[in-house]
């Protein structure tokens, strides 16, 4: 197949890894780490990938898109003649773990977690990231809206109690996700000493580039969401479905 792949650049060593030895010829183009900031500003960055994409003469097969629900910033994203194909995830943190399931394992209990991988290290900005996890599931809405929802003494107790023990989950802690392909480059012992010097805990998990691998690879099971042409990529917010097409 020809394919174009839209990633996030903090997945470039990941991605070009999986293209080398990919069965497909594929055209990349990586959005700035810092797109990510706002959801808006990114989401119109990888439509106009798309767009452009389309609006080529090269007849794309597909088109893979390497970020999860990301914040919200790949809502309503849609191709006129061409397949998207998007992993179900919540943010990119699902994709440096390998599963969605190891997503929901490590980070269920303590949504905003920042994290950080190779990818984070390298590229201009802050070296971790705060997990989208509680913007695309529905979690952390506003002590304004518990209320309106539940009423004033419901709502200020619900809100006080799931903020309580969600912080004392996430506590003063930084998780690097560490994959095997590039742990001789030393990212985790930098990022150590940077969680050092701020007072936080490092929590070491293991990674896996192997759903980055499935993408890249053709392999659309349903840890995948195939949007035909005409559709668009609607948010689920669960832990299995994560997105849909309509």
């Amino acid at each position: 197949m020809y394919l174009k792949l839209i990633a996030c650049e903090v997945l470039t060593r990941e991605v070009c890894r999986h293209v080398a030895d990919s069965p497909h010829t594929i055209d990349l183009e990586f959005t700035p780490k810092g797109a990510h900031d706002d959801s808006e500003t990114l989401r119109a960055l990888i439509q106009s990938h798309i767009d452009e994409a389309e609006a080529s003469p090269r007849h794309y097969e597909a088109i893979l898109l390497g970020y999860g629900l990301c914040g919200n910033s790949t809502l309503n994203l849609t191709a006129r003649r061409t397949r998207l194909v998007i992993p179900r995830a919540h943010d990119c943190c699902t994709l440096f773990l390998g599963s969605r399931q190891k997503f929901r394992q490590h980070f269920a209990d303590a949504p905003s977690t920042p994290f950080s991988a190779l990818g984070y290290m390298e590229r201009d900005g802050a070296y971790t990231r705060e997990s989208t996890l509680s913007s695309t599931t529905g979690l952390y809405a506003t002590l304004e809206e518990y209320i309106a929802r539940y009423g004033e003494e419901n709502g200020r107790y619900i809100f006080e109690t799931l903020y309580g023990s969600m912080k004392a989950a996430e506590g003063n802690r930084v998780v690097f996700i560490d994959l095997p392909e590039t742990r001789h480059l030393n990212a985790l012992e930098r990022c150590r000493a940077l969680a050092e010097a701020e007072g936080k805990e490092l929590v070491v998990l293991e990674g896996s580039s192997r759903l980055l691998r499935k993408l890249i690879h053709g392999e659309w099971d349903d840890e995948f969401l195939v949007v035909p042409p005409g559709k668009r990529v609607v948010g689920v917010y669960d832990w299995e479905e994560v997105v849909r097409a309509e």
